[in-house]
């Protein structure tokens, strides 16, 4: 059974970083692609961010250059560092697990004041 449990939120001015972590439970999650998807009030679930297996990356377009994503495969961590944040970043951060099934996990709140 996998669980993912998100944490890192809050709140910060524009400009500002915040680092998410999602640690996962399991004997999986070095097999999984990991990814990070956003979901602001009213809008549909967006890509923020995917690590491979093997590490590779990749990165939706509004946010290319200002977050990165890693993962540690001893601690079972994935994690997005998010700098020069905007506004427009103000969303609930959701972590996604994915080894031919999806998983996701509850959510956390990043909101970014102007």
């Amino acid at each position: 059974q996998v669980q993912l449990v998100e944490s890192g939120g809050g709140l910060v001015q524009a400009g500002g970083s915040l680092r998410l972590s999602c640690a996962a439970s399991g004997s999986v999650f070095s097999r999984a692609a990991m990814g990070w998807y956003r979901q602001a009030p009213g809008e549909k679930r967006e890509w923020v961010a995917l690590i491979t297996v093997g590490g590779s990356t990749n990165y939706g377009t509004s946010v290319k250059g200002r977050f990165t994503i890693s993962r540690d495969n001893a601690k079972k961590t994935v994690y997005l560092q998010m700098n020069s944040l905007k506004p427009e970043d103000t969303a609930v951060y959701y972590c996604n697990m994915n080894n031919g099934l999806q998983y996701w996990g509850q959510g956390t709140q990043v909101t970014v004041s102007s």
